[in-house]
């Protein structure tokens, strides 16, 4: 698939450390006392820069003195490191650090729940009566059976006026004064609440995914969110505004550079919520009920925010994958087209025309701004097939009051894209040797530019027809016809393995031999199932081929999976092929989004979302629902 920088696990540790400390994520609006230099209150300490004391086992506590002016406690936050995937942190507030009976509150905190291994704020709702001005000790001790540490943070200085925590270690004699002060709230409210400046407890799950989801407005203003400002959120229904633990709202208003943090039921998030929710009801959200819905409308407002108001779109809204890709770009239409968003849909078509090369060939990829590519990366000759398929699904689900003047202005660019086709067939009817959605070279045809070559030919022909442009259909048609019959020869007897030399294994675009792409050929169904059980994982997902030089390890691409859920589907295997969807709608992440891959435990890795497998999931979601996409018929010399 994708050939991007890879950040290693340490740096993405880092990155995710930084986020928590509230140097990175998000902003909210107003600083933090500590941050902002001010002296810590005796309530609070918010600094959670270094590893105090460990508190795993009976021989090991943590207790730090406090007063407030409260007389009521609802509640108190630690900054915790957990390397223990399963236990307790019992946590309390006595009035007398060495004393349990002295506990005025008492609660315990599940690792379990919390995600296992991780680090970040943990709130723990308490309620008791105090003194307003006593001194009180907020005491903290983790029991787990894993010989793995649990570890409570703070700072190494102690602010004037405060007072030092405590350490127990009964190897070392019991309790003694530390050199710090533990990090925690008592009480937090407004921006003290984790998930807002500060990030609440990370799971290591979440490290791997560089993203968790995105905030944007109308206008085109996007933002992604950091997966450690995604613990403990939700988006509201219908719409990128994300509810934050605290109750407080997250959204990016229009025409502001960051997010901000507001009170729920804040006017200008309430005007995006309902102008999203308006934006969903102009078009269709297949999927019926339950996760599939949920999955369909989170995937039509992702699409939309990654979709840029020229047209371009974007892969997903991270470095490297912030560029516009034909193929990508391609099955967004398609997906827009189906689901009703014609506006979408067409953009999208007329940005790709407009970044056509001269011979009718594409990059590899645009920047967003449409100047160019953005590097030397090699073009990709299975564009040639993708945008001509495409624009044929636009057109048959259009408005017909106008749809044949758009079409003859995308005309001239499917044009040079199917004579360019025709052109680069050899002797077999085959394509040349060109990188296709690995983005890796071959030294021979394969299937992955083959098949959407095909399906784009067919496509061409068939709205040349629709326009009058016969000889340009005739054309069309008969290389469309010699590739047919050089990919049975080729192919077929290989199981449409990757390449015509056999020497790559299978591949998961064998799929775009079946609907919604092409007509099936005879044998071929039995051939998906061979390539999808060679290429399914452990985790039930599949990587996008078997090639032993391939990098893809035990890592499962949704988009790959995703090819065969829309086949199946498509060719009324619904049974079949809504196993495979509801498998890969059972990846999204904690905010509802879709990874472009999940590794062998099933946590999401790289960019969340990703627009692609938000694309093949609503095509197969329309498939199940009975009005999916049709296949462009073959053409005929």
């Amino acid at each position: 698939m994708r050939t991007r920088s890879v950040l290693t696990a340490t740096a993405l540790l880092t990155t995710l450390l930084q986020a928590a400390h509230g140097t990175a994520g998000a902003a909210a609006a107003g600083g933090h006392p500590d941050r902002a230099g001010r002296q810590a209150a005796p309530d609070r300490q918010a600094g959670h820069e270094v590893a105090l004391a460990g508190i795993r086992g009976g021989g090991n506590a943590g207790a730090q003195e406090f007063s407030t002016g409260a007389a009521r406690l609802d509640r108190v936050s630690l900054y915790l490191n957990s390397a223990a995937a399963t236990g307790r942190v019992r946590v309390q507030v006595r009035t007398v650090r060495d004393d349990p009976a002295s506990a005025v509150a008492d609660a315990a905190v599940d690792l379990a729940a919390l995600g296992g291994p991780g680090a970040g704020w943990v709130e723990v709702p308490l309620a008791a009566a105090i003194r307003p001005g006593a001194r009180y000790w907020l005491f903290a001790q983790a029991t787990t059976a894993e010989n793995k540490p649990v570890v409570w943070y703070g700072t190494r200085g102690v602010a004037a006026g405060t007072a030092a925590g405590a350490m127990y270690e009964e190897a070392g004699g019991g309790w003694r004064e530390g050199a710090g002060r533990f990090a925690f709230y008592v009480n937090p409210s407004g921006a003290e609440r984790c998930g807002e400046v500060e990030a609440c407890y990370v799971p290591a799950s979440l490290k791997p995914a560089r993203t968790a989801g995105l905030l944007s407005d109308a206008g085109g203003a996007v933002e992604a969110v950091d997966p450690a400002f995604a613990v403990g959120a939700r988006y509201l229904p219908g719409s990128n505004v994300l509810e934050l633990p605290s109750g407080r709202w997250r959204y990016l208003p229009a025409g502001a550079a960051r997010s901000r943090v507001v009170p729920a039921d804040d006017p200008g998030a309430l005007a995006q919520i309902a102008e999203s929710r308006r934006w969903l009801a102009s078009g269709t959200v297949p999927g019926g009920q339950g996760a599939r819905r949920e999955g369909a409308e989170r995937a039509l407002l992702s699409m939309r925010a990654l979709l840029r108001p020229n047209g371009a779109f974007a892969a997903a809204w991270y470095p490297f994958w912030d560029f516009s890709w034909p193929r990508d770009s391609a099955f967004a239409a398609a997906a827009f087209a189906h689901t009703g968003h014609d506006e979408e849909a067409y953009r999208i078509l007329r940005y790709n025309a407009g970044t056509q090369r001269p011979d009718g060939t594409w990059e590899a990829r645009t920047r967003l701004d449409g100047s160019g590519p953005p590097d030397d990366r090699r073009w990709q000759l299975d564009a040639n097939g993708w945008v001509p398929w495409a624009a044929w699904q636009w057109y048959r689900t259009a408005p017909a009051a106008g749809r044949t003047e758009r079409l003859r202005a995308l005309y001239p660019a499917l044009a040079k894209a199917a004579d360019f086709t025709a052109g680069s067939l050899d002797g077999e009817g085959l394509p040349p040797a060109s990188p296709d959605y690995w983005e890796l070279p071959t030294s021979t045809a394969n299937i992955g530019t083959a098949a959407p070559l095909l399906a784009g030919l067919n496509a061409a022909s068939d709205l040349a027809r629709e326009l009058g442009r016969d000889a340009d259909a005739g054309r069309w048609a008969q290389a469309a016809g010699r590739l047919e019959a050089g990919i049975a020869k080729r192919f077929a007897p290989l199981g449409y393995a990757r390449t015509v030399d056999g020497l790559h294994g299978r591949d998961s675009a064998a799929a775009f031999m079946a609907p919604p792409f092409n007509t099936a050929p005879a044998g071929l169904s039995r051939a998906l199932d061979d390539t999808y059980r060679v290429l399914r994982r452990s985790n039930g997902g599949l990587v996008p081929g078997s090639d032993p030089d391939a990098p893809w390890g035990d890592i499962s691409w949704t988009a790959s999976t995703s090819f065969f859920a829309l086949a199946w589907s498509a060719s009324g295997e619904r049974a079949k092929g809504g196993a495979v969807l509801d498998w890969v709608l059972a990846q999204r992440n904690l905010l509802g989004e879709l990874p472009e891959t999940v590794d062998a435990q099933g946590r999401p890795k790289a960019v969340v979302p990703l627009g692609w497998t938000d694309a093949l999931v609503l095509l197969t979601l329309a498939a199940q629902d009975g009005r999916g996409a049709q296949t462009p018929p073959k053409a005929r010399g």
